[in-house]
Formats: structure tokens, C-alpha cells, sequence
């Protein structure tokens, strides 16, 4: 969501400023929500595709379909289709091939979701990140869900991630990049493909735009029309977050009441508190010495949404040419990742990444070897753009220490530019006496410590987190300051995949990064000032 007026704003000025409030900028409130009735009835839309394709090449301008034969990684011609040639690993087998066609034609003649000038706009970003003048937060659902799916919800995530934002820019005196898991993180990738309780098997729960959580037999069968349903509430949600991201919502003289009720009084509530009111003197002094609050970069804020390319028949249905540049942009979302089981050099993933000019991530557990690293960049990032590859590191905090600078060493020796960022979540699910998934938030934090540690070992720029997090007061992952324990689990243990940060342990989390942050930033400033 970057855009018009921000675009006159470049991110190099943006930082000359050395602002608290440098990465707030202003975008458009663009509506991209489906009709009610859409929303009300999904069956009559899957039936509603265009009897003719498009004719307007400026909204929808399809590439052409081709079925070229299999060619080594990376190379032959890249086309909307080409992923068909490779293995592909994760997909689900429809029944009905008819009605999967259907659903995808209906697809295909749908809006984009986002725009391109939008993730152009936060590739610009993350090329800062990756020279250590920016930092990324993404976070959000592990997955989405369509029984969770409410304004509420979406407006208490939204405000947790301002909440670390103000908090992370605050102590870094950075920009932070602000990058959610949402309108559109619905599929997941399952490490068994089948499910089994009390002697019965049934295939797994992929996800809501997929099938359905329920155990039984109809609910695990993969049905098309779930990915309208999909589409329907990403369009939604990114329509209610433009609305918060440019309708006051996020201004900063509202940082003093971003804080969460449960939180309120809690010790991260009160530090949140202290540190708002802070900002709020420094907003006063501002306007106090004549200097307006009322531009747009303090009454707005940069906000772009992001989710695991996993689903190809749906990523490919809303992939769409560029009118500006030319280019294919997957208009799902933003920004785009590939996962640790679906990152094959030669797999259907990576294919049809490579050919579109969305930034993108790339998920690393302790298994990457630091040349085959070195080899997947260079297929998805040919030129070396910076803000193209955002390298998400998910391996634990020992493994950290161990492997991560064997990949850091080997992208530097290659000469190419990554933004790399810190996953400490899925290197640290364990599971609780009771049966439950958890994630013990020690570990957690270890893991983010031992990711700057190594940084500054290596001398190279900790780009970033991602996390699963939400906004509500879930008992999901141990720990934290307000003590969640095995016993508190199941008490209000809401996810539909794997644990999640609630907003205290998120707060918590931000805090303890501002002020490696802010050390980091104390440790440039006296270098220098002696010269070096």
C-alpha cells in the first residue's frame, strides 16, 4: 500500500530527516472489497467468470500459456504456466478438474488484490533494510481463518504491529517497515501429508483457502470454491487496513491509545504507556516550535501485506502484467515467500517465483547448505536488485550461532545483496504435556539474540523479524513477562496451526529488540565519531 503522494517521498530523503517518525508516508485508500453479496453467497460467483477474456490490457493483461518442456533451474522462457513443467510439492489434488477450472477462470477476471507500484514501493524499503537503514517487522496468523475473520481482529493485529513499530523505531531510530501475515496467509504446508486420530486417517488440514480443520471425511477433501472465499476476505481485509493505514487510525498523535485493553496494565502496557508519552512531548515540541504534525508522513502510515506462495493454481490466476514496467506482478499480495519444503531449485515454486517482480522471501532452516543459497538468489535474483530477496533465517538459536555465518559468508563472497531477516518462531515449537503445540518465548528470544549477535560478529546488518503473532490475549506460546504456562494453555488457545505470540509477549519481544537496536545504532555513532 505505498503509493501516490508517497512516491514523491523517496526513502533516501525520508532518512536524511533522522526522525523518530521517519517511516510513516502516505498512501490512497483504495477499495478492492468484494460485493456484499459476493461475501453472502459464494457459489454464484464461482459461476460468474468472463464468457471473453478481458479486453483491458491496463487491469488484466494475461501472458501467454505455453507448455514448454522441461529446462534446467532458472533458465528457458518464463511464462504465467511454466511452474507446470516442474515438480511441485505441497499442492492439493482436486476432485473435480471442471469445477477447479471454473474457479480459476472467475480468478483470473477478478481485480487485483494489490497493485504494482505498491510492492515496486516496498522493494524500495527493503533494499534500505538490507543496507542497514531500515528494519522489517512482519508479523501476524500463522494462518488465517475464515470462522476468525472479523474487523476486530483485524483491526487488534493491525494495532500490535503499530504498537512494535513505534516502539522499534523509537529506540532504533530507524524506519520500520511494517509488513503483515495477513489478506492472504490461509495456506500452510503439512510435513505429513495424512492425519490420523483413534485409528481413522484422513488427509491434512492444508489450510482454510483449501479445506476444512474438521476431522472428518467431507471437510479434508479439497474444494476450489474456497479460494473465491479467499479471495473475497483478502480483498477485505486489505480494503479495512487502507482504512486504518490512511484514516487517522495510524496518525501518531494517537500513539498514546494504540494500547490494547487486556494490556493496558500490564508491564508492558506501562513501558508501552511511558514510551508513548514521550513521543507525545516530542509531538508537542514539534508543533510547539511551529514544525506542522498534520503531514501526511505523521497522520499516515506505510503498511503492505504478505503470505507464503503455496498455493500456485491461485497464485497464477492473480498474477498480472504491469501497464508501467512490463513486468508480471503476483497480485495477491505484496511481497512473497517460499518455503523451507517447497524451495527446490528445480521445484514449480521457485519456477514461477523467478518470473515475478514482487520482493520475495526466502525461508532457511539449519539444512541450507550456503551454495545452494547462493544458487536459489541467484535464480530469483538475477540482477542483484536490492529489496528483491529478504532471506528469513528459521533454524533455532544454537543452529544460529552455528550456521548462519557459513550463509552469511557465502552471500557476501558471491557479491549479492539480501535483506536478512530473523524468524524465531518456527525453530522452537515443542509440545506441552498436554498435547498441545507451543513455543517456549526464551527461546524465542534467544533465537532473536543470537541472530544480531552473529550480525555483529560478521559485521553485516540484522535486517529484520517475522513472527506469528496476534493481537488478542491468546494463551498460545509459554513465557513472557506475564508468565503463560503449560496449565494456562488450553484456556484461551485460539490458532488454527501453530502458536502465536499474544500482544504482551509481542510488546515484550519489540522492547528487547529497540534496544539492541539502539545499541547498535550508539556503537555506529561512535565509530564515526572516532573516524573509523
Amino acid at each position: 500500500m505505498a503509493l501516490s503522494n508517497a512516491s514523491t517521498l523517496s526513502s533516501k530523503s525520508v532518512h536524511q530527516t533522522h526522525s523518530l517518525f521517519s517511516s510513516l508516508s502516505h498512501q490512497p485508500s483504495s477499495s478492492l472489497v468484494p460485493s456484499k453479496t459476493h461475501l453472502r453467497s459464494l457459489h454464484p460467483i464461482s459461476a460468474v467468470h468472463a464468457a471473453e477474456p478481458a479486453k483491458n490490457p491496463v487491469v488484466v493483461d494475461k501472458p501467454p500459456k505455453t507448455s514448454s518442456p522441461s529446462v534446467p533451474a532458472g533458465s528457458g522462457k518464463w511464462t504465467v504456466d511454466s511452474w507446470k513443467t516442474k515438480k511441485a510439492l505441497q499442492l492439493p489434488e482436486y476432485p473435480n478438474e471442471s469445477e477447479l477450472e471454473s474457479v480459476l477462470q472467475t480468478l483470473e477476471a477478478f481485480p487485483p488484490i494489490v497493485f504494482a507500484g505498491e510492492a515496486r514501493s516496498l522493494e524500495e524499503r527493503l533494499g534500505d533494510a538490507a543496507m542497514g537503514n531500515a528494519f522489517l517487522l512482519q508479523g501476524g496468523d500463522c494462518a488465517e481463518s475464515f470462522k476468525e475473520f472479523s474487523a476486530n481482529n483485524i483491526r487488534d493485529t493491525f494495532r500490535i504491529i503499530l504498537q512494535m513499530g513505534a516502539v522499534l523505531m523509537f529506540g532504533g531510530q530507524v524506519p520500520v517497515i511494517k509488513v503483515g501475515r495477513m489478506a492472504g496467509q490461509f495456506a500452510k504446508p503439512r510435513s505429513d501429508p495424512f492425519e490420523e486420530k483413534n485409528g481413522v486417517k484422513l488427509p491434512s488440514y492444508k489450510g482454510d483457502n483449501i479445506n476444512g480443520d474438521a476431522f472428518n471425511e467431507k471437510s479434508r477433501i479439497p474444494d476450489p470454491q474456497r479460494m473465491i472465499r479467499a479471495y473475497c476476505q483478502a480483498a477485505a481485509t486489505l480494503n479495512l487496513l487502507r482504512a486504518f493505514a490512511t484514516g487517522g487510525y495510524a496518525a501518531m498523535q494517537r500513539v498514546t491509545q494504540w494500547n490494547l485493553d487486556f494490556a493496558e496494565h500490564s508491564e508492558q502496557g506501562d513501558r508501552y504507556q511511558e514510551l508513548a508519552h514521550r513521543v507525545d512531548e516530542a509531538l508537542g515540541f514539534m508543533s510547539a516550535a511551529g514544525l506542522t504534525v498534520d503531514h501526511p508522513i505523521m497522520t499516515t502510515t506505510e503498511f503492505w501485506t504478505s503470505h507464503e506462495c503455496l498455493l500456485l493454481p491461485y497464485e497464477q490466476s492473480l498474477t498480472r502484467k504491469d501497464s508501467t514496467s512490463g513486468l508480471y506482478y503476483d497480485c495477491s499480495a505484496h511481497m512473497l515467500w517460499v518455503g523451507e519444503r517447497t524451495r527446490q531449485l528445480d521445484g514449480a515454486h521457485v519456477e514461477f517465483l523467478r518470473g515475478v517482480a514482487n520482493p520475495l522471501g526466502i525461508k532457511v532452516s539449519n539444512k541450507m547448505d550456503p551454495n545452494e543459497l547462493v544458487k536459489l538468489v541467484e535464480i530469483l535474483n538475477p540482477h542483484n536488485k536490492p529489496g528483491r530477496i529478504t532471506v528469513i533465517c528459521r533454524m533455532g538459536a544454537e543452529n544460529m550461532r552455528v550456521k548462519l555465518p557459513h550463509l552469511i559468508r557465502a552471500v557476501r563472497q558471491a557479491g549479492q545483496i539480501v535483506t536478512w531477516v530473523c524468524d524465531p518462531m518456527h525453530g522452537n515449537t515443542i509440545k506441552a504435556p498436554c498435547g498441545l503445540k507451543t513455543r517456549p518465548f526464551d527461546a524465542i528470544l534467544a533465537e532473536v539474540r543470537a541472530f544480531f549477535d552473529v550480525h555483529e560478529q560478521e559485521g553485516s546488518h540484522p535486517g529484520g523479524v517475522h513472527l506469528e503473532m496476534t493481537g488478542q490475549n491468546v494463551t498460545e506460546c509459554i513465557g513472557g513477562s506475564r508468565t503463560v504456562t503449560f496449565d494456562d494453555l488450553s484456556s484461551r488457545y485460539h490458532t488454527h496451526c501453530d502458536p502465536r505470540l499474544n500482544a504482551s509477549q509481542s510488546l515484550e519481544l519489540a522492547f528487547i529488540i529497540a534496544e539492541r537496536l539502539r545499541k547498535r545504532r550508539m556503537g555506529t555513532q561512535r565509530l564515526l565519531a572516532l573516524g573509523l
